[in-house]
């Protein structure tokens, strides 16, 4: 393995108790959680009087929330990995500096990754979803980029580009746990309730804490490539 191909697997380690000793990080995550919550129990309402039109946007809204809660949540857990003052009150006035950057990033991202989808009808169903595993996976490090790099918009995807590029092994074991702990973990919990409302709820705060706790790894990684790129 390269010098620059190094992974920190100690970084999915020390996430946990960073987490547990800095329970604020979990304040956005929680809030873009429930308001994800509440938008999917009233876009139906808005959007099937016109057939379902305009659902889209609502989740496009819903992402790009979810997006800029991670990037605070990201400068926050920069702040602890790196010894700084690790509460909410920091993170969360750096990330009103950066908020602009934070969400062009974020809607670039949103962007790039829905083309691949929208092609679907033209190029085939499976080469779209190649298609966006690659957009996906390139842009992994979009929010990190803007939200600790302070690369803004575009700059951001090309930063996280660059970034995937000089340590793709770090990137595919970082993109593996995000798929394994966001995807799966809240189908699991899932299987444990039969009451909508109690599901939910729990399956909200399974997500915000989930996003907090790889708002670590996704630092920690972008962090030590940006730092091994510099150098």
């Amino acid at each position: 393995m390269g010098a620059g191909q190094r992974i920190d697997f100690m970084s999915y380690v020390r996430a946990l108790p960073s987490l547990v000793r800095h329970p604020s990080i979990i304040a956005m995550p929680l809030l873009a959680a429930v308001i994800d919550m509440v938008v999917s129990q009233f876009t139906g309402l808005f959007t099937d009087p016109l057939g379902g039109f305009g659902s889209g946007i609502f989740g496009l809204i819903v992402q790009i929330i979810y997006l800029f809660a991670f990037g605070i949540a990201v400068i926050q857990a920069n702040n602890i990995q790196r010894g700084y003052r690790g509460g909410f009150d920091d993170a969360w006035e750096e990330g009103k500096r950066k908020a602009s950057g934070i969400i062009l990033a974020a809607i670039g991202f949103q962007f790039l990754v829905w083309v691949p989808a929208y092609m679907g009808s033209i190029v085939g169903n499976t080469i779209s979803i190649i298609l966006q595993l690659i957009a996906y996976f390139f842009l992994i490090l979009t929010i990190p980029a803007a939200a600790i790099g302070g690369l803004p918009g575009g700059l951001a995807i090309s930063g996280s580009v660059r970034a995937v590029r000089s340590n793709p092994l770090a990137c595919i074991v970082l993109a593996v746990i995000f798929v394994a702990l966001w995807v799966y973990v809240p189908i699991y919990v899932s299987q444990f309730f039969t009451n909508a409302t109690a599901l939910n709820l729990t399956i909200a705060v399974v997500r915000a804490i989930l996003l907090a706790y790889l708002a670590f790894p996704f630092s920690a990684t972008y962090d030590d490539i940006a730092f091994h790129t510099r150098r």
